[in-house]
């Protein structure tokens, strides 16, 4: 039995929103990401689909690699947005801590990390992240 069309619709970032009105209006470049955890999201959405031009265009050019290279065979399981410190909409920066679940080859893992992002020129980047720990 196939998903329901509201199951489809979900959006891959675990927010519990419709994709339509979540992640894929921002990773469409249709919208700006309004705060850090939105674009926390957005990102998180790009890594599982594997959507590496996003993931470099919404990375500041500060701290952005020139390459970025994604590994197919990583299968993105689930976030959890743990706090965010600032990064509202009226901010200039922000800190989301996260948990993303994923799996490679048979193992399953988590990555906690703290990241930290920026407004440049009027819409929210990626800055640089803190990995917290790695678990298996």
């Amino acid at each position: 039995m196939g998903k329901t069309s509201a199951t489809k619709a979900l959006c891959i970032c675990d927010s519990g929103n419709a994709a339509e009105r979540c992640c894929e209006p921002i990773l469409a470049g249709v919208q700006a990401a309004s705060t850090a955890v939105a674009l926390m999201r957005s990102r998180y959405a790009a890594f599982a689909t594997g959507d590496q031009a996003y993931l470099l265009a919404s990375w500041h050019p500060r701290t952005r690699p020139n390459d970025l290279q994604l590994d197919p065979q990583q299968r993105w399981l689930g976030l959890k947005i743990k706090r965010q410190i600032a990064g509202q909409p009226d901010d200039d920066t922000g800190q989301v801590e996260f948990v993303a679940r994923f799996k490679l080859g048979s193992r399953g893992h988590a990555l906690r990390e703290l990241s930290s992002f920026e407004r440049l020129d009027g819409r929210w980047v990626y800055v640089e992240g803190t990995v917290a720990d790695k678990q298996s």
